[in-house]
């Protein structure tokens, strides 16, 4: 099983000062290798058609680029399950003021309440973040997994398409939340079937 994590919106409470009032971070599950190869193939093909190079993300992609993008993974074989979290219900004052503690916490949280669904997972998570932190997560999402974790690393979005497709997802997630944003279901809607579960926090 391989399972790749990105989010969506920052860790910050500034709220009135740019912070992202919706924060939400999402998995997307294949079940075995050559499902995921498979994907692979299908995203480095589109970054050609779509001319999306050097990668996808969904908050710099215009619209027909997501319509595009959704249209050509429609037919792979996988799942996402995500976690969206609005601010201003968060009083926790360590979650308000520690942005890898915020982080940290609800990623460990999606994990672990996965439904049953991970075994023997390999995970791979966008690499952004200092090394320590990477470390110090690592250790907590194997710890707070049951047993469903068997690896954690992390990578370059623009390197890995898998990483992309958890970006495009927890960005169609988190747009859904948006209602100030226009056709905010769009690429949720576009999911469909493989969107297997959105817990929203609270």
């Amino acid at each position: 099983m391989f399972v790749f994590i990105d989010e969506s919106g920052d860790p910050g409470f500034k709220l009135d000062r740019g912070s992202t009032p919706i924060f939400a971070a999402a998995m997307v599950v294949f079940e075995s290798k050559e499902a995921a190869q498979h994907a692979d193939a299908v995203i480095r093909q589109a970054l050609v058609d779509l001319r999306a190079a050097p990668e996808f993300k969904f908050n710099k992609s215009r619209d027909q680029v997501r319509d595009g993008f959704f249209a050509a993974v429609a037919d792979c074989d996988f799942c996402v399950r995500a976690i969206v979290v609005r601010k201003e219900i968060i009083h926790s004052d360590r979650l308000r003021s520690e942005k890898e503690e915020f982080y940290r916490f609800f990623v460990k949280n999606m994990v672990k309440y996965d439904g049953g669904l991970l075994h023997d997972a390999k995970v791979i998570i966008d690499g952004s973040g200092e090394r320590v932190f990477q470390q110090d997560l690592q250790r907590h999402l194997k710890k707070h997994a049951d047993g469903g974790i068997k690896s954690v690393k992390f990578a370059a979005s623009h390197r890995d398409p898998l990483v992309q497709l958890a970006d495009m997802s927890v960005g169609a997630v988190a747009r859904s939340f948006r209602k100030d944003r226009k056709n905010s279901d769009r690429w949720r809607q576009q999911l469909g079937r493989k969107l297997q579960d959105v817990w929203e926090f609270g």
